[in-house]
């Protein structure tokens, strides 16, 4: 290992050269209280910036092991260390003088929810090293080193914020304690709605409401949450202590009400509540089953080999859904397999909101049954669906619903969302039930999907083999080689990110399971379980992790792969 003096040498032998001589500087470097990693150097000011790590031994951090001593409490303090060094960076970003990106000091931007990044990392299984993965622009004018520029930023700049936002005796302890307690409390809850057989919770006092379609942050003045006394929960936090909130027992829920009323607003919340959110977000206590998956249709999306027959049978061209290939997919097409594969992927909860399904998929009224006979409709709605899908496989469905009052029927709790204020009227509809019986049905028996997709060996000819490069386009899209994969109704990504997680892991799939026996269950199982027992380590050829990538769920992953045109079989 380098010395930090031997790092002043080398910049100052490269001032005024040409810019490639940055790449002389990879290495690491010891600047006494932590270690400085230059481990890619970007090719030209203008090009993205080049990646530095920062390593911070446990004697010179000394954050008490307490605090990050399970999964929970880790990625919580992790994500309020990674939030401390973002806000001291920022202040330094751009004060290095330059062409194109000189002086850029930028790291990972955590929104609401709280998620493990590579951004951030405490070493628990070592030697409790803190880690730091950001990227600085290195200074040229033009395209000629400044480096007297560059050495400002890494022996003022970063010495400063490692000081003030990295170190235990420098940062805000009862800000730490109450994070660590927050988490713990949110773990608590997690378990206790398994324990009490919930699907969800929402605390007394949530505020639900956000401040605009393009803002996640909280409504100022939002109505704040209060359960309806007949579905009130009241748990005893470790270290909150009591807490009362609406608690959706497992089953079918619907949530009705009129429009702007709220009912949306809430299946948000419980959609996004598979997350632990920071405090003062207002859905720090809203805590739904964690494997739950919003389904919806997605018109135009591509399946391959998922086995629809549940709900879609006996299709006029004879064509076999137990098996079904469409690069094409209907809105109701698209909706079923969405709900097959999250069976697929262990989900336990689905959310739904009527806006955004195919009608056709979701019932059928009695009008039309009589205008179509059965046998001429090839559609079993997910109506029909319901009860099997919570008695048979264990998966509880949450409904928003506006129009049909047929699900009234098939209901076990009824939450009307008025004025934004939950009112149980599930009693009251149950008694109007009687009075608009559903015309009787007969669907076919319930049969458990059957995972026959599996990716396919790859080519052996070169010149079958497209180019693997993976280019992330926004939160929704990236691409591998010349095939697009399009997540942008797989609504519980929450951040770019994870997105960038998805296309490492689709192109590590590519590479190390197309085997052509894996099923994507399979695979997508073997993907999530190296997450998180060993972390990005197996993921990179190189001898770094960067930074720039937080971890996705298993049901993402899923969702993943089943959106990928190039592979699978």
């Amino acid at each position: 290992m380098n010395h930090a003096s031997d790092l002043k040498k080398q910049l100052l032998s490269i001032h005024r050269k040409s810019y490639p001589a940055y790449k002389s500087l990879k290495g690491v470097y010891d600047f006494g209280e932590y270690t400085l990693s230059i481990d890619h150097v970007q090719g030209d000011p203008f090009a993205s910036p080049s990646h530095v790590t920062i390593r911070i031994p446990f004697s010179v951090h000394r954050f008490p092991k307490d605090l990050y001593k399970t999964p929970e409490t880790k990625a919580a303090f992790e994500d309020h260390l990674l939030r401390r060094f973002a806000s001291q960076i920022r202040k330094f970003s751009f004060q290095a003088k330059g062409s194109g990106k000189s002086g850029l000091l930028s790291v990972s931007s955590c929104g609401q929810e709280i998620i493990s990044r590579t951004a951030c990392e405490i070493c628990t299984s070592k030697d409790s090293t803190l880690i730091f993965r950001f990227h600085i622009g290195f200074p040229a004018n033009g395209r000629t080193i400044n480096a007297t520029e560059l050495e400002k930023i890494l022996f003022d700049f970063l010495p400063s914020c490692v000081e003030r936002g990295c170190l235990y005796r420098t940062c805000d302890k009862k800000k730490l304690t109450e994070t660590f307690e927050l988490a713990e409390d949110q773990t608590f809850i997690r378990k206790e709605i398994k324990r009490l057989g919930l699907a969800a919770f929402v605390a007394d006092g949530s505020i639900l409401p956000r401040q605009s379609g393009v803002s996640d942050l909280p409504m100022k003045d939002g109505v704040a949450f209060s359960s309806p006394e007949s579905l009130r929960v009241t748990l005893h936090l470790p270290h909150r202590g009591s807490l009362s909130g609406m608690g959706i027992p497992r089953g079918i829920t619907l949530i009705v009400g009129g429009g702007y009323h709220g009912k949306s607003t809430l299946l948000k919340a419980l959609e996004t509540g598979v997350y632990p959110h920071i405090a003062g977000d207002g859905r720090e206590y809203v805590i739904t089953d964690e494997s739950a998956v919003k389904l919806r249709s997605e018109d135009g999306r591509i399946i391959k080999n998922v086995d629809i027959s549940l709900f879609i049978n006996d299709l006029p061209n004879g064509r076999d859904t137990t098996s079904f290939s469409t690069l094409d997919a209907s809105g109701s097409t698209s909706q079923a397999a969405g709900t097959v594969e999250s069976i697929e992927a262990e989900s336990r909860l689905f959310l739904i909101d009527e806006d955004t399904s195919a009608t056709n998929f979701m019932v059928r009224d009695t009008f039309m049954q009589q205008v179509i006979s059965r046998e001429k409709e090839p559609i079993t709605p997910f109506l029909e669906r319901a009860r099997d899908l919570y008695e048979k496989a264990g998966i509880s469905t949450i409904l928003v619903a506006g129009s049909s009052g047929a699900f009234f029927h098939i209901a076990d709790t009824v939450i009307q969302m008025d004025c934004y204020h939950p009112v149980d009227i599930t009693e009251k509809v149950k008694t109007l039930c009687k009075d608009y019986p559903l015309s009787p049905s007969s669907p076919a028996p319930f049969r458990m999907p059957s995972a026959k997709r599996i990716f396919a060996r790859p080519s052996k000819k070169q010149a079958d083999r497209r180019d693997g490069k993976i280019r992330q386009r926004s939160k929704d899209v990236f691409s591998i080689g010349k095939e697009e994969v399009d997540l942008r109704y797989v609504e519980q990504i929450k951040d770019s990110e994870q997105t960038a997680s998805l296309a490492l892991l689709l192109g590590y799939a590519k590479d190390h399971y197309s085997d052509g026996k894996k099923t994507i269950p399979e695979i997508a199982d073997l993907l999530y379980q190296e997450l998180k027992q060993n972390g990005y380590s197996g993921f990179f050829r190189n001898s770094y992790i960067p930074g720039g990538y937080a971890i996705p769920r298993l049901q993402e992953i899923h969702a993943c792969l089943n959106r990928y045109r190039g592979e699978s079989r």
